[in-house]
């Protein structure tokens, strides 16, 4: 199962919303790449903050972005 982690510097611009953009846009990234055989429901994006101490958002999946 591919596990992508993505660590940014804090912004208060990076809301759920844009996460969950981000998230799908890796996602369809992978899933992509035929060569690499990537199955979109083995895939997870994780987001953190680069602060000690921030509590880590959930992570996604493909079923997670592609809900409205």
């Amino acid at each position: 199962m591919p596990f992508v982690h993505i660590a940014w510097l804090p912004k208060t611009a990076r809301n759920a919303e844009v996460r969950k953009e981000v998230a799908k846009a890796v996602i369809n990234a992978l899933v992509n790449v035929k060569s690499a055989e990537i199955s979109p429901d083995k895939v997870v994006v994780r987001f953190s903050e680069a602060v000690d101490g921030f509590a880590l958002p959930a992570g996604h999946t493909h079923e997670s972005v592609e809900k409205k």
